[in-house]
């Protein structure tokens, strides 16, 4: 039975992770992203007193 043989699967296995984790990563990484975020300066405002009316 050469399908319970673990060489040649083994082997496609191996490369075929080694494409997974060499390859691929590299492509995505290579694309431009035009509407990335831009990191601006939080506008805070004084919060407004709370007058209570009965005071």
């Amino acid at each position: 039975m050469p399908q319970l043989n673990p060489r040649p699967w083994f082997a496609i296995l191996m490369f075929t992770w080694l494409v997974f984790l060499t390859v691929i990563p590299a492509k995505i990484l290579q694309h431009y992203f035009p509407n990335e975020q831009i990191d601006s300066a939080p506008m805070f405002s004084e919060p407004d007193t709370w007058l209570w009316p009965w005071l």
